[in-house]
């Protein structure tokens, strides 16, 4: 897996500077596109959810030259998706929702570049939760 490490990094400082509140605009877009999933966020507050979404993406993205953290980490969060009802699908609905959140937050900075840089650090990361839901059922 080779990934632009400084250009996410960059990139998701910019977003996250432009809307703190970034995993709450995700969170509105995933429901708007993709309205069958909202039931599967009911066990927790949806502003609880979107902390809990803010520190995983944070911690992701400090580790992105960490492959043993990554994957034991995210191999862990798959498994535990599976308890939830995530199935395999729900992965492509979570990363347009995401690379919509963050064209849209990023505004004019928002490049084809970014785009291809973060749709293959989404593909990095579901797939290895995919991987650890796999082990899990």
């Amino acid at each position: 897996m080779s990934l632009n490490v400084e250009l996410l990094r960059d990139s998701f400082e910019l977003v996250v500077g432009k809307n703190p509140d970034l995993t709450v605009r995700f969170y509105e877009i995933l429901f708007e596109k993709y309205p069958q999933a909202k039931p599967l966020f009911s066990r927790k507050g949806q502003k609880e959810q979107a902390k809990m979404l803010a520190e995983a993406l944070t911690a992701v993205v400090e580790h992105l030259e960490d492959a043993p953290w990554l994957e034991q980490t995210l191999g862990a969060m798959g498994a535990k998706h599976v308890e939830y009802g995530v199935t395999e699908d729900m992965y492509d609905w979570v990363g347009d929702a995401l690379i919509t959140t963050l064209s849209e937050v990023a505004g004019p900075a928002w490049n084809d570049e970014l785009k291809e840089a973060w749709t293959a650090a989404y593909g990095a990361i579901s797939g290895l939760m995919l991987q650890g839901a796999a082990k899990a059922a």
